[in-house]
Parts: structure tokens; C-alpha cells; sequence
């Protein structure tokens, strides 16, 4: 391995051996370029100083893993950016809270009004209110709000199989449901 000249990787190696000099420089040197990569990924300025923040943390708890073989800014910024998409992800799965305590009117507010399909989702709504009550909040906590199978059982104080097997009963009932409310309504007077 050739001796590294960059200053920062300089300082990550020293700093692996626990120099807090080293540790302070390395983050004095990299913090700024690391705060605009941030902000450029998240594009969030708010959100850019935590998450460089966290970025360090990360950095500086696996620093005893850095060899030096790429250059102190290439490894952090590839920590930065697992970091950032770590932070969208897990904004993505959380649930959005609302001030609405009935599920139809958020998910009603949730749909936008004037795009086709609002009346097929006008439409669900009312199939969604012929399911038992849990196994609705089973299938719109996974299905319509996009929680992951474990935060929806969490949410419901139940375990994940039941959570499962209540969305498969759901998606069962609302495929019978659904092919019902579809099916050709003849009169009685014809029929007979």
C-alpha cells in the first residue's frame, strides 16, 4: 500500500489509533464538503446537520475498519450518502400522522379529487367498510398507508402472522366483494 497523501486520510489513519488531534482534524477537514454533499442528497438544508452529524457518528465507529486503501473523503461520502438514503427510507415507512380520527375521511383526503380513479377509490372505500374492523386496519395500515408488515403489527398489538393473515382474509373478501358489486344486476321480473 503506497503511503497516502491526502491530508484527511492521514488524519483518519491516526485517528483509528484513538489521537484525538487526529479525530478533530479529520472532521474539521471533511464537515464542510460533507454538509453541502448532504444537503445536495437530501435536499433538505434543515434536515443536513443531523444527518452529517450522524454521518460522523458512523464514520467514527467503524473508523477502526478504514485501511486507507480508497481516500478518507471517498469513504465518508459513501457514509454520508448510505446515510441519507437510510433517512428517506425510514421517513417513507413511518406513518404520517394526522389529526383525523376516522380512517375514510383521511384516506378520502388522501385521494386526490380530480384524477381519474377517484370514483374506483370512492369506490374501495365503501368495500373497505364491509370488511371486520380488523382486518380493515390490517389491510389499510399495510396497503393504503405502506407500513411494513412488523410496524403494522406493532401498531395493532398483535403478531406479524396475524397481520399477514388478516390482509390475505381482507384481499380475499374485497376480490368477492368486488366481483359481486361487478356482476350484472337482472331485474326479478325478468329473471322469472
Amino acid at each position: 500500500m503506497s503511503a497516502p497523501q491526502d491530508p484527511a486520510t492521514v488524519w483518519a489513519l491516526a485517528a483509528r489509533t484513538g489521537d484525538p488531534d487526529a479525530v478533530d482534524r479529520f472532521v474539521r477537514a471533511l464537515h464542510p464538503e460533507v454538509v453541502r454533499y448532504v444537503t445536495y442528497l437530501s435536499s433538505d438544508r434543515q434536515m443536513a446537520d443531523d444527518l452529517t452529524q450522524d454521518t460522523f457518528l458512523r464514520a467514527l465507529g467503524s473508523l477502526h475498519r478504514f485501511e486507507g486503501r480508497s481516500s478518507a473523503r471517498t469513504w465518508l461520502m459513501s457514509i454520508a450518502r448510505r446515510t441519507v438514503v437510510d433517512s428517506l427510507r425510514y421517513a417513507a415507512a413511518r406513518p404520517r400522522v394526522t389529526d383525523v380520527d376516522d380512517w375514510t375521511t383521511w384516506a378520502e383526503r388522501a385521494q386526490p379529487s380530480g384524477l381519474p380513479g377517484f370514483d374506483d377509490g370512492v369506490a374501495l372505500l365503501d368495500l373497505l367498510d364491509e370488511l371486520p374492523a380488523e382486518r380493515r386496519q390490517a389491510f389499510v395500515l399495510t396497503q393504503l398507508a405502506g407500513l411494513p408488515y412488523e410496524e403494522a403489527a406493532e401498531f395493532s398489538g398483535c403478531p406479524v402472522g396475524t397481520i399477514r393473515s388478516r390482509v390475505a382474509r381482507a384481499r380475499a373478501t374485497l376480490v368477492e366483494l368486488l366481483a359481486d358489486a361487478e356482476e350484472p344486476r337482472v331485474p326479478a321480473a325478468v329473471a322469472a
